[in-house]
């Protein structure tokens, strides 16, 4: 791993394939934005041969084709797979947004994997969202390398980074994140500083010397194996203390030389299972050269120390309806089970799925039944259907080039399902299975939207659906009490996507608009009042006179009518058409226009007249006599109130509960939450936490999240409910 001989590249223009499961490696990329994980992914791609040195393959196509928004803002908003070949190993790479607000295309990635590299800024170091998507792979015990870049930088300190590692991410024991190479640096600059030229093999202790661009393997001198030797002697240790050879530690320590093919089998078994985490060291290509520095070294990592999908664990299958079935194996024979991770539209084939295929054997043009998943409160239908699938084919950026077949283990884009969505099953028709969804992150900033014109009305609706199919991550929500069409996403990066995706791949111009909570009104004490509904205007009249009595009620009771008539004075074929009319007005506010609530409405009196009452005119009467009652009363407007619950690293603890408090939240409780957090729980009024997605991000530097559930509607403050009040009488 990383000191063998350099295994053979693949061919550029070839799409990649493998015939056994044991042939392919499905590798993810994490780290934070501007980490370098694109220019890692294109210098691995130049190193394999998947492209030439203009980063091109011989179609034309380029690494870096990916989304059009992405070029313009200068960042990945999404999962892009590039499969490579080294040295008969079929490698998927799965680059990953850094950006907070593509924690789902993240997460996406994640699952089609079977392990990572975090890719680590030797300039910038480890930020809390990395060391959280570190804690998320230790808890399903996935394998993890780092990869230390920019050593380029003026302030790079590889070393230091290291040590970095190490303390932030060795879950509790840093010798179990160790580097294999130290870097060997040239000739001093006129800055005074020293570029890396090449790599110091700690277990070979061999110089790889790139100042060539390309790799050659030489003698060190006295003075580097000085260097190399205190980090080596650290390494072995931490090798052979995940050896699952007990007594290899004895003879080491007995001063006996272990021979460097057990440290090598024993380090690809520790990296395999989870247990060590080795760092290594990248840069791209220069100057036309083939081979960036460390690339030979990551693709031997993922190739000799990764594990197959054979080793990766499948996620639980059952039957649509719900009924248990056996595990799934990564068998190319088995039933077929694949999963789509990604959805996106193509202009000239429509929509493309690209799918992990976790059993069996998915080939072109053969029905498959697609098994939804179950987000039906994001917008996203459940699915329990046929469909004829298109071509299967291998991604590089834009381009796709056909296969014909994906087996199990492997990733691949299927083209024409048009009813499959992201997280969707695709299993035989004959016997369907559901697979396991995994957990998406859930979209906590609104963006209330409505059509530009009357053109973008008429696409409005087929546009968003084809928006919330590509990205699950994304709820829609037409609600009913404010009227407005209401887009959740993750943050300002996101929803700034959504609004582009929409206007450039859907051609539907929307307008944002202000978002909405539901408010409610109720009576703030006892009153009585008349409602009189008497018109005469030749032949039959209209004739309905009611009275009645609103009394408020404990949260929660909703509308209560209650009918005391004495005497037939309203006859009882009318009662109900009060009821109706009084009803009707409560829907639709008596004060500022919001549902009226926790009242209840007594009918105690009225008058009818033999020809002209009827049930419309005391339905009007009914209505009348509330707004009457609301006119002479105190209306209370009631706001809705959310339960937060923040979890946060201890040291943001105070600043956030600052900040709740002046959003006239409640904390109500905290509690220790283990490795250094902190949930807090509180009530805020939800009309106070519409950017709470962002702030919160920005308060805690990336690393608080947080979650919502509605609690109860309670009294706004008189000086914010006058001020609504008033804005609702100039329709604003």
């Amino acid at each position: 791993m990383g000191d063998k001989t350099s295994a053979h590249p693949g061919a550029a223009g070839r799409a990649p394939t493998a015939d056994q499961p044991s042939d392919i490696r499905n590798v993810v990329l994490v780290g934070h934005s501007g980490s370098g994980k694109t220019t890692l992914v294109e210098a691995l791609a130049l190193t394999a041969g998947a492209v030439n040195r203009a980063g091109r393959v011989e179609d034309g196509a380029t690494v870096s084709d990916y989304d059009d928004i992405e070029h313009r803002q200068q960042r990945s908003v999404q999962l892009s797979l590039v499969p490579v070949e080294w040295g008969g190993i079929k490698i998927n790479l799965l680059d990953t947004p850094g950006y907070a607000d593509f924690v789902g295309e993240l997460r996406a990635g994640l699952r089609a994997a079977d392990a990572a590299l975090f890719v680590v800024s030797a300039s910038d170091g480890v930020d809390g969202a990395t060391r959280m998507v570190w804690d998320e792979c230790a808890a399903v015990g996935m394998p993890r390398a780092i990869v230390v870049t920019h050593l380029e930088a003026a302030r790079a300190d590889y070393e230091q980074m290291t040590s970095v590692c190490g303390q932030m991410l060795g879950d509790d024991d840093p010798d179990a994140v160790l580097p294999l190479y130290l870097p060997l640096h040239g000739p001093q600059g006129p800055d005074g500083h020293a570029p890396v030229a090449g790599l110091m093999g700690l277990l070979s202790q061999r110089v790889f010397d790139y100042s060539s661009g390309e790799r050659k393997d030489v003698e060190p001198d006295p003075e580097q194996l000085a260097q190399i030797q205190d980090a080596r002697n650290r390494l072995i240790e931490g090798i052979i203390a995940e050896s699952e050879d007990e007594g290899l530690m004895d003879r080491y320590l007995g001063g006996e030389e272990i021979d460097l093919k057990t440290l090598i089998e024993d380090l690809e078994r520790a990296v395999a299972r989870g247990t060590f985490h080795p760092v290594l060291a990248a840069a791209p290509a220069v100057n036309g050269s083939r081979q960036g520095l460390g690339t030979v070294e990551v693709l031997e990592l993922i190739t000799g120390g990764f594990p197959t999908p054979l080793e990766h664990e499948n996620p639980a299958v059952t039957t649509p309806q719900g009924k248990s079935r056996p595990p799934v194996t990564c068998d190319p024979e088995g039933p077929l089970v694949a999963e789509v991770v990604k959805t996106s539209s193509d202009p000239y084939v429509g929509r493309v799925s690209l799918v992990r295929v976790f059993s069996g054997t998915l080939r072109p043009d053969e029905t498959v039944h697609v098994s939804g998943h179950g987000l039906e409160d994001r917008g996203h239908e459940d699915h329990d259907v046929d469909e004829r699938i298109g071509a299967v084919s291998s991604p590089f950026g834009k381009q796709q080039r056909q296969l014909s077949r994906a087996i199990a283990g492997d990733l691949a884009c299927v083209a024409k399902l048009s009813r499959a969505e992201t997280g969707d099953t695709l299993s035989s028709k004959d016997d369907p299975l559901l697979m396991e969804p995994w957990v998406m992150p859930d979209p906590l900033l609104p963006l209330a939207i409505q059509a530009h014109s009357k053109p973008d009305e008429d696409k409005l609706s087929q546009g968003l659906a084809r928006l919330v199919a590509e990205d699950p991550t994304m709820r829609l929500e037409q609600n009913q009490d404010t009227h407005q069409v209401v887009l959740w996403c993750l943050g300002e990066a996101h929803k700034d996507v959504a609004l582009e995706r929409l206007r450039s791949r859907y051609g539907v111009q929307v307008d944002v608009v202000p978002h909405k909570v539901s408010l409610r009104e109720t009576f703030g004490e006892q009153v009585a009042a008349r409602g009189r509904h008497v018109k005469q205007s030749g032949g039959h009249g209209q004739y309905a006179i009611c009275e009645i009595e609103v009394e408020p009620l404990p949260p929660g009771s909703g509308i209560e009518f209650v009918d005391k008539v004495v005497g037939g004075a309203v006859p009882r074929q009318f009662i109900p058409s009060v009821e109706k009319g009084v009803r009707a007005q409560a829907a639709r506010g008596v004060a500022a226009g919001h549902p009226l609530v926790d009242v209840r409405i007594t009918l105690v009196d009225g008058k009818a007249h033999s020809v002209d009452s009827s049930d419309a005119a005391f339905q009007t009467a009914g209505a009348l006599a509330l707004r009457e009652a609301a006119a002479d009363a105190k209306i209370h407007l009631l706001e809705p109130v959310a339960e937060l619950t923040v979890m946060v690293p201890d040291e943001y603890v105070g600043p956030v509960m600052s900040d709740l408090s002046s959003r006239r939240g409640r904390v109500v409780g905290t509690e220790q939450a283990g490795g250094g957090r902190t949930l807090v729980r509180a009530e805020v009024p939800e009309i106070e936490i519409g950017r709470y997605a962002v702030d919160l991000r920005s308060i805690s530097h990336g690393t608080g999240r947080f979650s919502r559930s509605y609690t109860r509607h309670e009294p706004m403050p008189p000086q914010l409910s006058v001020k609504i009040r008033e804005q609702a009488e100039k329709g604003t």
